[in-house]
């Protein structure tokens, strides 16, 4: 590969991560063609996208980022890394590596998850993967924050609606409640 490829790479790379605030590492060494080729066909049917890089350029697309990803870059690109790209949710990935590992068999941890970048907050480690399949999207957390906000006025409504709409009404079920 000539250094020309590879500056074409980093800078692709670099505006691949800058476009998807959602990246995870995984590490698929050990993985036939067939099983890196199922693992990319059920990441394209979730929405998402997973490549292999080699590790120098993912490091130096990191830097590109601005952020501080040394640790990161310590302990995730290590062997052989692929990323998972996704623009809608920082769970989705870790969702997908856990239903592929599922379907492949209960003692199958291949892809083996080595970190995951979310709006810029760093996760390392196997033990990361459940944690970051539970955490709620900013959608899910937007919703539950208007449903609670909604919350006093539907009371309020409600107890206008059951008062038959009148002054009498609402003071009268205002007092029978605790």
């Amino acid at each position: 590969m000539t250094r020309e490829e590879k500056l074409e790479i980093i800078e692709s790379l670099t505006e691949k991560l800058k476009e998807n605030p959602y990246f995870y590492v995984t590490d698929a060494s050990g993985f036939t063609v067939a099983q890196v080729n199922a693992f990319r066909r059920t990441c394209f049917e979730k929405g998402v996208e997973y490549k292999v890089y080699k590790n120098t350029l993912i490091k130096k697309a990191l830097e590109n980022l601005g952020g501080d990803y040394t640790e990161f870059s310590k302990v995730a690109l290590k062997g052989f890394s692929g990323i998972i790209f996704t623009k809608e949710s920082g769970k989705l990935p870790a969702n997908i590596l856990l239903d592929f590992r599922k379907k492949m068999g209960k003692k199958e941890t291949r892809p083996v998850f080595k970190g995951a970048s979310i709006d810029s907050d760093v996760f390392l480690g196997e033990d990361q993967l459940e944690f970051l399949s539970n955490i709620k999207s900013k959608q899910e957390l937007l919703g539950e924050l208007i449903g609670l906000l909604q919350s006093p006025m539907k009371n309020l409504v409600s107890a206008l609606q059951s008062g038959q709409n009148t002054l009498a009404g609402l003071v009268k079920t205002l007092s029978e409640k605790e």
